[in-house]
């Protein structure tokens, strides 16, 4: 099915693309929302005036946000949790605490949706990105330590740990290797 884009579909296109999509996408979803209409002739003689619509739309919306965006790039996100003796943790960090904790820091309301990241399992630094718009996507820094100490230990163990792996060659890995000797 050929849909022409009304709106900005992430990972999809921009309004005034063409773009062939599966039936049931186009169908049950980009329809019914208003995300698009289908490609007929009629609507494509509308492309440059949808095109020259979203640009305008585009830019007045990155305008609005581009103080947000500046404000959740400073962000520093700590989250306290419980581990175990590997830095595993007990339970996860899911996009919707990232959400909600950056909607409490500054004020503005974040979906789960709009976090892109995977769930943290692990104790360390992570950085999460936050789509706001297709063109203002800053990243967050976030910080997972143990409950009951302080951040800096969290912190410092990870960087430890990629300092001291030393790429080894294979050369060296081989004279490292026991030779077994026959006896006989």
């Amino acid at each position: 099915m050929k849909v022409l884009l009304i709106k900005d579909v992430y990972k999809l296109g921009r309004a005034g693309d063409i773009k062939k999509v599966a039936d049931g996408y186009g169908r049950n979803f980009l329809l019914p929302q208003g995300f698009a209409v289908l490609a007929t002739e009629g609507a494509m003689k509308q492309v440059e005036k949808i095109k020259s619509q979203a640009e305008i739309r585009r830019n007045t919306q990155n305008e609005e946000l581009k103080g947000i965006a500046d404000q959740i790039k400073e962000l520093t996100l700590i989250f306290p949790a419980k581990a175990g003796e590997t830095g595993k943790l007990y339970g996860s960090i899911t996009t919707q605490d990232i959400a909600t904790a950056i909607t409490e820091k500054i004020r503005f309301e974040v979906k789960r949706q709009l976090v892109d990241t995977q769930p943290i399992r692990t104790l360390g630094e992570f950085t999460a990105r936050v789509r706001l718009t297709m063109d203002l996507v800053p990243e967050v820094k976030i910080i997972v330590h143990r409950e009951g100490e302080s951040i800096e230990t969290a912190v410092a163990p990870v960087e430890e740990e990629t300092a001291e792996k030393p790429k080894k060659s294979k050369k060296a890995e081989s004279a490292e290797e026991p030779v077994a000797e026959t006896a006989e």
